[in-house]
């Protein structure tokens, strides 16, 4: 299987995910993974097979995911979400399978339909809004990114070495790459975090991209916490 026809089927099933966690009513409350499955998993799947969907979904910031012992749920986020989800249905490439949509789907369309102009439009913020949103300094890039080291870290098990991609994926565009970069080899060198170097698990390059790079040291994919 060429790697376009991946792409196409992973951007279908993230799409199709999307759309039923939207439908579940996920951007107002918690959505169980096994109500979630029944509505995704096709007849020779499992869940399994979308883990790696939904962890590029959270990276992203589409999607939230909360355990509480070995229960986990997942919300779908406003705008973020939304606009994930409304650019994956008016894509050319999403296409139902087969001859046969299941009766929820086509319901779920016809809803999307009905209320795209009102769930997609992001509320628009003042210019105070705005300014609590970016992230303006390092002291307050290193909280919130330990906030966030300490999120991923829980909720993945990564043994306290965490993907700097997802730590960067998760903060978003309230810092720009550049200072992301600088802030957090500042961290290092304020003895906070240390960055390691190592392998992404698939070597994706857009992964190895958000992740750190200097000529001194060379890549670093990982940050690991020093200090509370």
């Amino acid at each position: 299987m060429s790697p376009k026809i991946k792409d196409l089927q992973a951007g279908y099933a993230k799409t199709r995910l999307l759309l039923a966690l939207w439908d579940l009513g996920g951007t107002e409350q918690k959505v169980a993974r096994g109500k979630l499955s029944k509505r995704v998993v096709s007849k020779g799947q499992k869940m399994a097979d979308y883990q790696g969907i939904l962890e590029d979904l959270e990276a992203q910031g589409a999607i939230n995911v909360a355990k509480k012992g070995s229960a986990i749920s997942y919300t779908l986020t406003s705008p973020i979400g939304l606009e994930v989800l409304g650019a994956g249905l008016r894509s050319g490439e999403f296409k139902f399978k087969g001859n046969i949509i299941g009766t929820w789907a086509a319901n779920a369309l016809l809803r999307w339909i009905s209320a795209v102009n009102v769930v997609v439009a992001a509320p628009v913020a003042s210019g105070n809004e705005v300014k609590k949103e970016v992230i303006n300094s390092y002291e307050e890039f290193k909280s919130v990114a330990l906030d966030v080291y300490d999120k991923l870290n829980y909720e993945y098990n990564f043994n306290n070495l965490v993907p700097i991609y997802r730590i960067r994926r998760k903060i978003g565009e309230r810092v720009s790459r550049t200072e992301f970069n600088d802030w957090l080899l500042e961290m290092q060198a304020n003895d906070i975090f240390q960055l390691q170097g190592g392998s992404i698990e698939d070597s994706a390059p857009d992964k190895i991209e958000d992740s750190v790079s200097t000529e001194l040291d060379g890549l670093r994919c990982y940050a690991r916490l020093l200090k509370d």
